[in-house]
């Protein structure tokens, strides 16, 4: 299914992977913290099974994490359902690591996809149907780290998935860079960031 040396993306530890994540509010997490409850409806390849009548289930199993190579690729991701930036409201947090070893990831980017009889548009079609890939895939190689892939939010820049088990042994002790999103640093970069994407970003207060 897997061919090691075309098939894997390994992502070394000089490689800055980016989150946005919510520090508060129903769903607040840590910096660091897998996600082990899914699938969520938005959430592209969250690999665990549903129940019966499809809502979300708990599995130690099965954590999840998604990252992007840019602060835009997670922007775009994380605020693609309203495309309005809310800085205050669930204190949402930016993060930067680097791994801690290298990550190895299905290259979905490349060709596996087609050779495996699927196509590019697992990085852009239906969520369910993505979702079923990625327990397929989970299954058949339970040793990958997760996906490499392309956002369908940022002009098909590179996006990651980690899996846990094994990516949670890949988490830094630290962050490099850990700053609440309404820091005062970080105002003229998102402006930016939301006008290219033609986003919109509400005041900091």
């Amino acid at each position: 299914m897997v061919r090691p040396r075309r098939d894997i993306v390994e992502v070394h530890g000089t490689t800055r992977l980016v989150r946005v994540y919510n520090a508060s509010g129903r769903a607040q997490q840590k910096w660091d913290s897998f996600r082990y409850t899914g699938p969520l409806a938005h959430a592209r390849f969250d690999p665990h099974r549903p129940a019966a009548d499809g809502s979300p289930t708990n599995s130690a199993d099965h954590g999840v994490l998604y990252f992007g190579l840019s602060v835009r690729t997670s922007i775009a991701e994380v605020y693609q359902t309203s495309s309005i930036v809310d800085r205050h409201t669930k204190k949402p947090q930016l993060v930067v690591i680097r791994p801690s070893r290298t990550l190895r990831l299905l290259d979905l980017v490349g060709i596996w996809p087609t050779r495996v009889g699927a196509s590019q548009a697992i990085s852009s079609g239906p969520r369910w149907r993505t979702q079923e890939w990625a327990r397929v895939i989970r299954e058949a190689c339970p040793d990958l780290d997760g996906l490499w892939y392309r956002s369908s939010m940022d002009s098909g820049n590179p996006a990651v998935c980690l899996w846990d088990p094994p990516a949670s042994s890949a988490m830094p002790d630290k962050p490099d860079i850990h700053l609440p999103l309404d820091h005062p640093g970080l105002d003229l970069p998102l402006a930016r960031i939301c006008e290219e994407l033609n986003y919109t970003l509400l005041p900091a207060d």
